[in-house]
């Protein structure tokens, strides 16, 4: 059951404190009045255990396994005791074994999920909400498997990808900051009082830095990297931070892929679910990701609550390419914009493949010619006044 605090004032007008359990606030409210206790204030707490994320492979599973057990004429109930006993994922059993509780308490089932902010977000508690009012319950699980299954795999391919680069560029670093540190200083002794190169002079002045002020530069990356987070979690910040990474050659087109492809496939599934347009709009706004393309849907809301099409604001923002805009609109006028925006999406989603695996045959090269050249820098810089001091002699 989830835990609620509450402030109250007893039969004296002392201030009252604490916490209780119970399956809603309208029960703790109840049970405060039982006490003789005046309420002035009742919230639910989150519990700590509620925090812990699941994995979205796991929560596609237990939607699958949901929307077999209840085509096959298992009880709701029985089909979320059976996932609670399951072994195999303790974590999301202790959740499914809390909704359990909370829907054999009276409760609707998307009430329950709406209890479990951190593994059901507001997407999958609409969906779910529509199929309960609907009764299509079943359906709405299989979907919802779908639909995480294509987002885990979609994910996964984008971290596969950046893995390799991800490496080269650690590993490089280690080296070239090895050899400034250990192998340059080595002839600082031997180059004696010559007049060196410039290349040279930068080598060793890059070795002296790394040095001698190496930990006071550790220490401003980790600050950095400690800031940054708190940076971009502003909404101008990030949103400048989105427009220049738009605008990267090769970044950039996958960017607005991506963020289309998860917009369109969020926004169908949940209209293919019987979500009216305006509710589905709002909750994929959230779902987004993108600052430019939440206002872009703000806009779309409000064109769509006066009258207008939904294409049209869309196509303003950008991000949209007018082949898909055009799409948008004939499914507008056609009565089927769900199955066009999953058509949509899909394509999308084939495209980002294409354009992932194009854009790290890039990378790689990029990064092993960078690091080369760095190399060979180091390399010339110390070998010139080698070949100068010889020459001399």
């Amino acid at each position: 059951m989830p835990t609620f605090a509450f402030v109250a004032r007893d039969p004296a007008g002392r201030r009252v404190t604490g916490e209780l359990a119970g399956a809603s606030e309208q029960a703790v409210l109840s049970e405060l009045q039982s006490r003789s206790l005046a309420p002035v204030e009742v919230r639910a707490v989150r519990d700590r255990r509620r925090g812990r994320r699941i994995a979205t492979r796991r929560i596609a599973g237990a939607y699958g396994q949901m929307a077999d057990l209840l085509q096959s004429g298992v009880p709701l109930l029985r089909g979320l005791r059976l996932l609670g006993k399951s072994r195999a994922d303790r974590p999301l059993a202790e959740v499914m074994s809390r909704i359990a509780d909370r829907v054999a308490d009276g409760d609707a089932l998307a009430d329950a999920m709406s209890g479990e902010p951190a593994v059901f977000p507001s997407v999958h508690v609409a969906m779910v909400r529509a199929g309960e009012r609907g009764g299509f319950l079943e359906s709405v699980f299989e979907r919802l498997g779908v639909f995480l299954e294509r987002q885990a795999a979609l994910r996964a391919r984008l971290l596969a990808a950046l893995v390799y680069p991800v490496i080269l560029l650690v590993v490089g670093t280690a080296v070239v900051a090895g050899a400034l540190v250990f192998l340059v200083p080595q002839f600082r002794d031997v180059f004696g009082r010559i007049e060196l190169p410039v290349p040279t002079k930068i080598l060793l002045g890059a070795s002296d830095l790394l040095s001698n002020h190496g930990l006071l530069l550790l220490g401003g990356l980790v600050v950095l990297a400690a800031i940054l987070p708190a940076l971009l979690r502003r909404p101008a910040v990030r949103l400048e931070g989105i427009r220049l990474l738009l605008r990267a050659p090769a970044i950039g087109p996958l960017l607005r892929a991506t963020a289309v492809a998860r917009f369109t496939r969020t926004l169908g599934t949940m209209l293919q679910n019987g979500i009216p347009l305006i509710q589905a709009m709002q909750i994929s706004r959230d779902a987004a990701g993108n600052p430019i393309l939440e206002h872009a849907i703000d806009n779309a809301i409000e064109a769509v609550r006066a009258g207008d099409t939904l294409a049209e604001p869309l196509s303003k923002c950008g991000l949209f390419s007018d082949e898909i805009v055009e799409m948008i609109s004939v499914g507008e006028a056609a009565n089927n914009l769900p199955t066009v925006l999953l058509s949509t999406a899909e394509r999308l989603e084939t495209r980002i493949e294409r354009m992932l695996g194009a854009v790290m045959s890039l990378v790689e090269p990029i990064l092993l010619l960078f690091i080369g050249g760095v190399v060979f820098f180091i390399f010339m810089a110390l070998v010139v006044p080698i070949l100068r001091m010889r020459s001399a002699i």
